[in-house]
């Protein structure tokens, strides 16, 4: 199935809250240490599943839930860097405007990014219906870039804004009014990036 769609053209993202939610929604009760056990074995699995796919056709989602909450059991980003950068895909999208995870992009510039990894930092939250300025993610964007180069980049969302049908407090209005703040962010951070 995973090559079907790659076959057809198309970029395959795996969505993949096992590797972070999971630690404080399914697996409270094991060790910090079986957790990470537990994520490495499922990155393998994946990474075998993924075998005849090209990394520059895949994307991972990793994420600590689309829901509005305290999030105060999020396993840090660092506890799992080193097992998200052994996964196949070329491409990284995570949360990165998440008032809980905003301050992990220091993670990021700490950690040893392999070349071929491309980030695809969240730019705009999809849990709040305050829209951010342009400006602010167009900071965002470059903030990123300092790490790995303006190249490998790709501005997302900290989540999808629909996750869950029919719950949820996303204004549909609103999160359109977010995406064209990070349109607009983008272009503003493409002058900066990219000028002669």
């Amino acid at each position: 199935e995973y090559e079907a769609i790659v076959n057809a053209g198309l970029v395959l993202q795996l969505d993949c809250p096992d590797l972070a939610m999971a630690r404080h929604t399914g697996f409270q009760d094991l060790t910090e240490a079986e957790f990470l056990k537990r994520a490495e074995h499922q990155v393998e699995v994946m990474n075998h599943a993924l075998r005849n796919i090209p990394a520059q056709s895949l994307r991972m989602h990793i994420c600590w839930g689309n829901y509005e909450g305290p999030h105060d059991h999020d396993i840090p980003l660092e506890t799992i860097m080193g097992i998200i950068l052994k996964a196949k895909p070329a491409a990284i999208q995570f949360e990165a405007s998440n008032p809980r995870h905003a301050h992990e992009w220091i993670v990021w510039k700490n950690a040893r990014i392999p070349e071929d990894k491309v980030l695809v930092p969240g730019v705009i939250t999809s849990t709040s219906n305050y829209v951010e300025h342009s400006e602010l993610v167009a900071q965002r964007i470059c903030q990123f870039a300092s790490i790995v180069g303006r190249e490998r980049v790709v501005a997302g969302t900290d989540c999808g804004f629909g996750t869950f049908a029919g719950i949820g407090k996303m204004d549909p209005e609103i999160s359109f009014k977010k995406l064209e703040a990070l349109v607009q962010g983008a272009a503003l951070a493409s002058t900066r990036l990219w000028r002669p």
